[in-house]
């Protein structure tokens, strides 16, 4: 693999990163002033509101939320204090845990989305046409999938 960077290569990702974490920060804010959860409980209600039967592994949970396995199980004892997921012994392996998504937490999900969804069109969408869209999902596709192959 080659390690050395283009000066372009460089100054893609000096404008990629701080971006990132720019528009993360004012959605947290939006969310915060809006008296809602943070975009980490988005992540874990939205994985569990995509998986089947609205249940994920704790592994599979950690993996899929980008959260180290300790990060997770932080976040999850506060989201079943909540209300939000229940955690329930896995079926076929007694060692394995499951979260699994509960009605409150779908309420909570539904809540939290038009507020994210309306940072993501404001400081995200606005500064893109539909061919640039299309372009950033391509290039960024591309990234994701050679990452997820390292894992």
């Amino acid at each position: 693999m080659k390690t050395e960077l283009s000066k372009t290569h460089l100054e893609a990702w000096r404008r990629y990163y701080p971006s990132f974490w720019r528009v993360y920060a004012a959605i947290e804010a939006d969310l915060d002033a809006a008296k809602l959860p943070s975009l980490s409980w988005y992540d874990v209600l939205y994985q569990l509101y995509m998986a089947p039967e609205r249940r994920l592994r704790m592994s599979e949970l950690a993996r899929s939320a980008l959260l180290s396995r300790s990060g997770l199980t932080r976040l999850v004892d506060r989201l079943e204090k909540e209300g939000v997921l229940a955690r329930k012994a896995c079926p076929t392996d007694g060692r394995a845990q499951h979260a699994e998504l509960t009605d409150k937490g779908v309420a909570v999900l539904r809540k939290i989305w038009p507020v994210y969804r309306a940072g993501i069109a404001k400081y995200f969408a606005a500064h893109l046409s539909e061919a640039e869209a299309r372009q950033v999902a391509t290039i960024f596709g591309r990234v994701f999938d050679a990452a997820e192959c390292k894992e």
